[in-house]
């Protein structure tokens, strides 16, 4: 007999050169700016205020003391950083301060051992990155003094005025002008993001620790704002995929329920009946007063008798023929009181972290009056994911 081969189509069909090459050059297209015309007011007007206060100091200081040149053009740079970004590591005042400062100090130094000044730049600003980095104050404008202070050939007073009194003022102008603007600075490099009551993540710090050690580059970011944003985005992905899904869309109307007074045997009969492992109990008027669930039988029943558990439940739902006892006989006496509800309104969104991690199964649906109107079981929840996300790839 003979034999047929079909051959496998490969996995990853080979790219051809002129897709490799749109791909790379569209590494070149800049990316759009995720900020309005508000912010980018802000950010102009921060710098002028703070390169016109910095430089009418700085030329009144070299004035008064006969001092040399006033204002560096590296301050320039800096002050885009400090005012259009003034939450990422490199625009923070030691940065500034540090990374200015150090690195025209570098550069002085190798200008004096080294006297060709396209070497001495070269290994200024080498070794300055180096100084940056062990002392935590990665500035990129550092580069540029170190370079300056290496061609000139400036003695060391060069990085006192006007490098450090230019960066000094920079920085003040910087406070001042992002805290009278809304933006916080010096803005924390090393808290933790917060997140609202009740939110629970995917991800733990740990994780995000781990992902940022594999990336290891450096990321004009802090680490707090990062966090911060995978959180937001991750709220919002929840609220994509459930979409505008509120519990009213996707409850069980009309729940199988039981009165405050109603006898342990009957609790028992209907949700072995209906086979539900939680039953809502309200009052007369159908307002929720508390739920019993199978844990809560099996709570109070008698653990000190020998008897299976079967048996045990079975003494604990039987009517009690005596005129006092202590065991209980409605189902008031044993229902849970503290429960989580949620409004008809709600985003469904908002109750995945209560059923994934917050160890809950089933969640009363109320109105505005308290009135018992719906269950949304793990169930339910998982079914208005599947269908969620089979309209979406739809």
């Amino acid at each position: 007999m003979e034999q047929t081969t079909t051959e496998l189509p490969l996995a990853n069909p080979p790219v051809s050169f002129g897709t490799r090459l749109v791909r790379y050059l569209t590494r070149f297209r800049p990316a759009r700016l995720p900020v309005d015309g508000r912010e980018r007011l802000r950010a102009s007007i921060g710098v002028f205020v703070g390169i016109a206060m910095t430089g009418l100091l700085s030329r009144w200081w070299a004035d008064v003391y006969h001092l040399g040149p006033w204002l560096v053009a590296p301050l320039g740079a800096s002050a885009v950083l400090v005012f259009a970004v003034p939450a990422s590591p490199l625009a923070q005042p030691w940065s500034v301060f540090g990374g200015n400062t150090l690195s025209a100090l570098v550069g002085v130094a190798v200008a004096m051992v080294v006297p060709d000044p396209v070497w001495a730049g070269a290994i200024a600003v080498g070794v300055a990155i180096g100084v940056m980095f062990a002392l935590r104050c990665v500035h990129p404008p550092g580069g540029a003094s170190a370079l300056f202070a290496a061609l000139t050939a400036q003695s060391f007073s060069f990085a006192v005025f006007p490098i450090l009194v230019n960066s000094i003022l920079l920085i003040v102008a910087g406070v001042v002008y992002n805290s009278l603007t809304g933006r916080a600075y010096p803005h924390s490099q090393s808290l933790p993001a917060t997140r609202a009551e009740g939110a629970v993540s995917r991800f733990s710090a740990t994780d995000l620790d781990a992902a940022l050690a594999h990336y290891n580059q450096v990321l004009d970011v802090s680490r707090d704002d990062l966090e911060a944003l995978l959180h937001h985005a991750e709220a919002n992905a929840y609220q994509r995929t459930f979409g505008q899904l509120r519990c009213k869309d996707v409850m069980t109307p009309n729940p199988v329920s039981a009165q405050f007074g109603a006898s342990l045997a009957d609790a028992w009969a209907l949700m072995r009946e209906h086979q539900i492992k939680a039953l809502p109990i309200t009052d007369r008027e159908r307002r929720l007063v508390g739920i019993v669930t199978m844990a809560d039988f099996m709570r109070n029943a008698d653990l000190r008798s020998h008897d299976g558990i079967g048996r045990r439940l079975m003494n604990l739902v039987r009517k009690n023929g005596g005129a006092q006892s202590n065991r209980p006989e409605v189902v008031g006496q044993i229902m849970s009181r503290e429960v989580r509800v949620a409004s008809e309104e709600r985003h469904v969104a908002e109750l995945v972290p209560l059923f994934s991690h917050g160890g809950h199964h089933h969640i009363p649906v109320i109105d505005e009056e308290k009135r018992l109107k719906g269950i949304i079981t793990q169930t339910d929840l998982v079914r208005s994911l599947y269908q969620a996300i089979y309209q979406t790839n739809a």
